[in-house]
């Protein structure tokens, strides 16, 4: 079992958090990890997005063009990225700030309204956090294995938001389940 994800958005909106995350999430399941970012030369606002490749086998390269998931945060990483995921896999969006759904019919779509979620409990800083829950739900990695993540990923200093973005982990994954069940 491979699963090559892709997760695209703007730098500032948490990327490279969720990947490593997600990464950290795998680990704990006791698979096979490699995480591969890449930024815009922006700080905030330009491009970013990092590949996870979790397998039950050693990986060879973390380099990929074509992914089983997508998760594009925005507009421009949706228009970019959805022809490089395989037919069958997902193409997930956050549907709060991508208008326009996939044009695809051969993949899984899954809507997650990351930013309303966020927004809806106090905080719009955890909309990838949201996006992550989302995620999650489909690749079948736990939601405890997830949680023990995040004081590896969080510094110390912002420890004591660990229950606000497990919380929104959760909210993404009923959202998801949500979308799944229209």
């Amino acid at each position: 079992m491979t699963k090559e994800i892709l997760i695209a958005g703007f730098g500032g909106q948490g990327i490279m958090l969720m990947g490593q995350l997600l990464a950290y999430g795998a680990i704990y399941e006791g698979l096979e990890v490699s995480f591969f970012p890449s930024y815009g030369p922006e700080m905030r606002g330009g491009t970013a997005n990092c590949t996870v490749v979790i397998s039950s086998e050693r990986i060879g390269s973390p380099i990929r063009n074509r992914f089983v998931m997508l998760m594009a945060m925005n507009p421009p990483s949706l228009e970019k990225f959805e022809t490089h995921v395989r037919p069958g896999g997902v193409v997930a969006y956050n549907e709060t700030l991508v208008s326009e759904a996939p044009k695809r019919n051969d993949v899984r779509i899954l809507k997650i309204p990351a930013n309303r979620i966020a927004m809806e409990i106090g905080n719009p800083q955890v909309a990838n956090m949201v996006a992550l829950g989302g995620m999650v739900s489909t690749l079948g990695i736990s939601l405890e294995s997830i949680q023990r993540g995040l004081p590896r990923v969080l510094p110390d200093y912002r420890h004591h938001f660990i229950p606000l973005n497990s919380d929104a982990i959760q909210r993404g994954m009923t959202a998801a389940m949500e979308s799944e069940a229209l």
